[in-house]
């Protein structure tokens, strides 16, 4: 069996998109773990799925598969480089694009800089969004993680997949495998979650590094980067439109509050065209 698919990134952050418009897609999770692997296989962070509409309400469908072949609600990045093969493909006149994921639908629009905006909807910060075991909502969770952590401080949020910000003072000696593997995995998420470390640099910056379920820390998280500034300006540290500098560039955020949508925007590209054989 063979399966065509095209390699891309966004801001390093690399994917798998396979177009499955005019087939199923019917590859099991240990199918997608081996084409995850970065010696054996394509490798990648996350495999991207294009398929054709469910509904008249979007262009096209939009799944997100794991490394470890679990599918998940969101990512960023990937919308961006959904929309890029979209016009790369001329597969539609329409700007923007409207696509549906497992939980809701993206907004992807393509700009004049050739960078592509997602509206990703807007954040909820109620902890049965994420699913999260807090007694209720408070803009400040605490969660014991044991040596040589000790309590951790951090926001919680949603952004169509579960976040929890933390904020440090020391970006580049974070501990975030330890600590975002450990959170990551906390039994109060049931889920599990993507581990965001911000600093805050200005009320207009910060630098940020994400532990991703699944990939484990990236070079940039599109959902990851939505979920800090949003989680900062909530808490009035920051105002719009927020840079997030990640290892692989920067990412625009705006969100003007309350139930208005985050805006996103950054690059994508594609890398290569391929066939894999399975």
């Amino acid at each position: 069996m063979q399966i065509r698919f095209t390699k891309m990134h966004g801001l390093g952050n690399d994917f798998m998109l396979v177009d499955c418009r005019e087939r199923e897609f019917d590859l099991p999770p240990s199918r997608i773990a081996a084409l995850a692997d970065r010696r054996r296989g394509v490798g990648f962070d996350q495999l991207l799925v294009l398929e054709a509409s469910r509904g008249p309400d979007a262009d096209f469908h939009y799944r997100i598969f794991n490394p470890d072949g679990g599918e998940v609600e969101h990512c960023g990045n990937g919308a961006r480089c959904l929309a890029r093969y979209v016009a790369d493909k001329s597969l539609s006149s329409r700007n923007p694009i409207r696509v549906t994921t497992l939980n809701r639908i993206l907004e992807l629009r393509l700009l004049d800089n050739g960078n592509v905006a997602v509206d990703m909807g807007h954040p909820d910060f109620d902890p049965q969004a994420l699913p999260f075991r807090a007694p209720r909502r408070q803009r400040q969770y605490r969660l014991a993680l044991g040596a040589p952590d000790g309590e951790i401080r951090f926001a919680a949020l949603s952004m169509g997949n579960p976040h929890a910000v933390i904020e440090v003072e020391d970006l580049a000696n974070a501990a975030v495998k330890r600590i975002g593997k450990a959170l990551g995995n906390h039994a109060d998420f049931p889920a599990g979650v993507n581990v965001g470390f911000m600093r805050v640099e200005s009320r207009h910056r910060i630098g940020l590094r994400v532990y991703e379920r699944g990939p484990g820390e990236t070079p940039a998280c599109g959902s990851g980067a939505c979920a800090a500034a949003a989680s900062g300006m909530a808490a009035g540290w920051l105002d719009s439109p927020v840079t997030v500098a990640l290892a692989g560039g920067e990412l625009q955020i705006e969100w003007q509050g309350g139930s208005t949508p985050v805006i996103m925007s950054g690059p994508a590209q594609a890398v290569y065209e391929g066939t894999a054989i399975l």
